[in-house]
């Protein structure tokens, strides 16, 4: 296996990353990994808008891995409200369950803490994603109780399928 190569994608990758993350969560295809939502949620994950805006925005980088010049995973890094903030994370679905993800995260809180020298890193994840919250969770984030109200009605986040979800708040000091 070749050696894994990170860096920050620019706006000629965002195609490509529409196609990671939709593969990642979204769809049949999505369901040959593990990090699925296909069951909750329909539509899109993320737009070519919102990478753009990401993608531009001071203090914020959108975090490529690449395996021989192929795009296997991302993550969005942020600095939010004095914190790193961890969010669009997705590995292929083909990829998953071999480490890769760690990676990306250690990598992303290498961003954070030490570029940034930010104290803790930040995500919200649906909470009824048990098993993402567990993957998390024995990466060192802790679940803060705080909830955030899933925003129904807007497409841009997808289509739900149940009428409960929410966003939980997760953290890890840096």
């Amino acid at each position: 296996m070749s050696n894994l190569t990170f860096r920050s994608a620019t706006l000629a990758d965002i195609p490509a990353l529409v196609a990671l993350v939709a593969s990642a969560y979204r769809g049949e295809v999505s369901r040959q990994g593990w990090t699925t939502e296909a069951d909750i949620l329909d539509g899109q994950r993320v737009d070519s808008e919102g990478l753009q805006h990401d993608i531009e925005r001071p203090h914020s980088r959108i975090l490529l891995a690449e395996r021989d010049g192929t795009l296997v995973a991302c993550a969005h890094v942020a600095i939010e409200d004095g914190a790193g903030y961890f969010g669009m994370f997705a590995v292929s679905p083909a990829e998953q369950g071999g480490g890769l993800g760690t990676q990306v995260m250690q990598e992303a809180e290498r961003i954070a803490g030490r570029e940034w020298n930010l104290p803790l890193m930040r995500m919200t994840v649906i909470d009824v994603r048990d098993r993402l919250i567990a993957f998390y969770e024995r990466r060192g984030y802790v679940r803060t109780g705080v909830k955030k109200p899933f925003p129904y009605g807007d497409e841009r986040y997808g289509i739900p399928k149940r009428d409960d979800l929410r966003f939980e708040v997760l953290e890890k000091p840096l």
